[in-house]
């Protein structure tokens, strides 16, 4: 009994020094992670928001609000690119690996089973006779989690999946964000090469005019010069603005993997429809869904809540490093049955145990597993220092837009009052 005891508190000593081992670690608690996880920002938005509020604030207008444009060729082009984008593809591909880590981490905090079956018949001794064996067993096995360590890495886990689903969200964002950029620009284009077409159709018919009345004398030879080199400018203008509007369709072919020829005909199709089309009042109703909180409105983006995310799984990844110091208990056992038949004589019977119960206490890898918590603790202050630029970076995005659009608004009105 004296024995026992003498190792039972030989172990604990060796815990308690284990213990101390990485003391010196500054690790961020419960309170403290919550706190790095908020987001920085002002009370209110430091631009004006626009004065025009279309659909008087509510956000279910907003959820199919590309069809706010009423285009039908480009609502059909956004949901091409949504099913061809190879982004939203390995965002997917993505969060079905993060949910099986999920998986594994369930199962790593539940008792492992197995069954295992075999059978056997052969000469076992020399001049034996043959023999058959026939046995099944169940093996189970259970790491306890003394110290929270499979329960943390669960935790980082499920927040790792969480964050590959708003990374899927980002991503659909972005796609659509590139394809209406592509698509706007090209509708602009399209407008311009209007314009400059009919600007190089007045000035050839100028230069037409200006080379008859040089002929005829009614005018300096230079007047016809100068008015044949505006032609010519304004028929490179042309050609570049051509060059740009097919530069822009071939991209929306590349974003949308429709082919070419058709996309042509489609856009064509719709040309008249776009004149009429309320892009302004679209546009203006998005700046208007934006809250007069910042934080508010900064919550609801993918990037943020995933940096937001990944503050709290880096401190669970703390404990799970920091874990690995203490000592780990292991219990397994089986049981089976067995059936040995020689000679016609049949012996059949069953085996169990219990055990061993192991308790394991590392010794020689403080040092790696110091290092592996430090560097855990440094993804934790990266993951913070993250979340804070990104929400920095979202409300310059933000005041950028608002400020913008404020004066695009500003200049559209003091337009229809001249």
């Amino acid at each position: 009994m004296m024995q026992r005891r003498l190792k039972f508190s030989a172990a604990m000593t060796a815990v308690a020094l284990l213990a101390g081992c990485a003391s010196d670690l500054k690790r961020p608690d419960a309170a403290q992670t919550q706190r790095d996880a908020q987001i920085q920002a002002a009370a209110a938005w430091q631009s004006a928001l626009p004065a025009t509020v279309p659909h008087g604030g509510s956000a279910a207008q907003l959820v199919n609000w590309w069809a706010q444009l009423g285009d039908p060729v480009f609502n059909e082009l956004m949901q091409a690119a949504q099913r061809e984008s190879a982004t939203l593809a390995g965002a997917l591909t993505g969060i079905a690996r993060s949910r099986a880590s999920v998986v594994r981490s369930e199962q790593a905090l539940l008792p492992q089973a197995q069954i295992g079956v075999q059978g056997s018949r052969g000469v076992i001794a020399p001049k034996a006779p043959p023999a058959t064996s026939l046995s099944a067993s169940a093996q189970a096995s259970w790491e306890i989690d003394l110290w929270g360590a499979n329960s943390a890495t669960l935790n980082a886990a499920q927040l790792t999946a969480r964050g590959a689903e708003l990374g899927w969200h980002e991503a659909r964002v972005a796609v659509a964000a590139e394809m209406a950029s592509n698509y706007m620009a090209y509708r602009f284009c399209e407008q311009q090469l209007t314009i400059v077409q009919r600007d190089a159709a007045s000035r050839a018919e100028t230069a037409r005019l200006a080379e008859l009345t040089a002929k005829a004398g009614l005018s300096p030879t230079a007047t016809a010069q100068l008015a044949r080199a505006s032609s010519f400018d304004a028929a490179n203008s042309v050609s570049s603005t051509q060059a740009q509007c097919d530069a822009l369709v071939k991209s929306l072919v590349a974003l949308s993997g429709m082919e070419e020829p058709v996309l042509r005909e489609k856009l064509k199709a719709n040309q008249v429809q776009v004149g009429v089309l309320s892009a302004q009042n679209a546009l203006f109703s998005v700046a208007n869904a934006v809250t007069q909180v910042p934080a508010q409105m900064l919550a609801q983006r993918p990037d943020i809540a995933a940096a937001q995310l990944a503050v709290t799984r880096s401190a669970f990844e703390i404990q799970t490093a920091d874990a690995a110091r203490y000592p780990s208990l292991s219990l397994s056992g089986s049981i089976g049955v067995a059936s040995n038949r020689q000679l016609g004589v049949s012996t059949d019977g069953s085996t169990w145990s219990l055990g061993p119960i192991a308790l394991t206490v590392p010794l020689t890898q403080q040092a790696a597993i110091r290092s592996n918590t430090q560097a855990a603790i440094a993804a934790y202050d990266e993951a913070v220092i993250s979340l804070r630029a990104k929400a920095r970076q979202a409300v310059r995005e933000v005041e950028e837009s608002l400020v913008n659009l404020n004066s695009t608004q500003l200049r559209a009105t003091q337009a229809k009052r001249r």
